[in-house]
């Protein structure tokens, strides 16, 4: 275990009337509300890429926060040491879980083989973390959106190549979090969808994104993956409209392919108001529709 923190003590609940910035002062885990602990009840996971990977840039300036693993010219080498201070934090936290998109724990490098090679490594790591730390995968996920080869989609993508190196990601993922106990799956299309209608064909780019949902969910029973298979709604933002705009649109997608019994949806609350429902109105529908995510 690294010592990166090695001045905050971990990280307790000290109860309401505690000055301590680095104490909990609602969060019990211990506690029993309803039959169940807090930590049951909220299983809160700590994401990787909002926590380990962002720089501290915003719109209209540099990055703010200086962090040694994001300053190593071998990527890799920061990879690792990215991942020894990551399990340090969430023991400290004292959370059960973390989370992750591929490229948050691992670099691309310059080929389908160096990113395999890459990602394989940093998973040999992290499943010896979790083995020392106790400290479980809730789910991992594919990050098809920000490498500019996904401008115009990943599994809607019209390049054949392009909706291969989507799979090639996704079956990585999905295999690492199947190795490392990941108890679900999410699959966030943030560039499948369209800026204008003149140049798209909804018809053509939906049956490929609905193949491609297939797919992964062949793939799920071929490997054994016991967890679920969860799609994050939202309306926009990358893309002008995306294909999983709310609860109700991925469940008539999930109707048109045949999966609604294999895939749930996990809800954010602001995509929720991006698409102008409540928080709520998504969960309510997702029950109703049973495809509301409930591990």
């Amino acid at each position: 275990m690294t010592t990166y923190f090695d001045k905050i003590e971990k990280i307790s609940f000290e109860g309401e009337k505690s000055t301590n910035p680095f104490a909990f002062k609602h969060y019990d885990a211990n506690q029993v509300i309803l039959g169940k602990t807090m930590a049951e009840h909220l299983r809160l996971a700590v994401c990787y890429w909002h926590t380990f990977c962002w720089n501290g840039n915003d719109m209209f300036g540099l990055g703010s926060l200086e962090r040694s693993w994001q300053k190593n010219s071998n990527l890799l080498a920061g990879a690792e040491q990215k991942a020894d201070i990551a399990f340090e934090f969430l023991n400290k936290l004292g959370v059960p879980y973390y989370c992750f998109h591929d490229v948050d724990i691992a670099p691309e490098g310059n080929s389908v083989r160096e990113y395999v090679q890459n990602f394989h490594h940093i998973v040999d790591i992290l499943e010896r973390k979790q083995e020392e730390t106790g400290v479980k995968l809730l789910w991992g996920t594919a990050n098809c959106f920000t490498n500019p080869r996904y401008m115009s989609g990943a599994a809607t993508n019209p390049n054949p190549e392009v909706f291969a190196w989507a799979a090639t990601q996704v079956f990585n993922a999905m295999n690492a979090t199947q190795r490392l106990g990941g108890e679900n799956y999410v699959l966030w299309g943030g560039r499948e969808g369209y800026e204008t209608l003149l140049n798209t064909d909804l018809k053509r780019e939906r049956e490929q994104i609905g193949r491609f949902m297939q797919m992964v969910v062949e793939h799920k029973h071929k490997i054994g993956f016991k967890g679920t298979l969860l799609i994050e709604p939202k309306p926009q933002e990358p893309t002008k409209h995306q294909y999983d705009y709310d609860v109700a649109t991925v469940y008539g997608f999930l109707k048109q392919f045949g999966l609604e019994k294999e895939i749930k949806v996990n809800i954010e609350a602001n995509h929720a108001t991006l698409a102008g429902h409540t928080f709520q109105h998504e969960i309510a529908t997702a029950c109703a529709l049973d495809i509301f995510w409930l591990n």
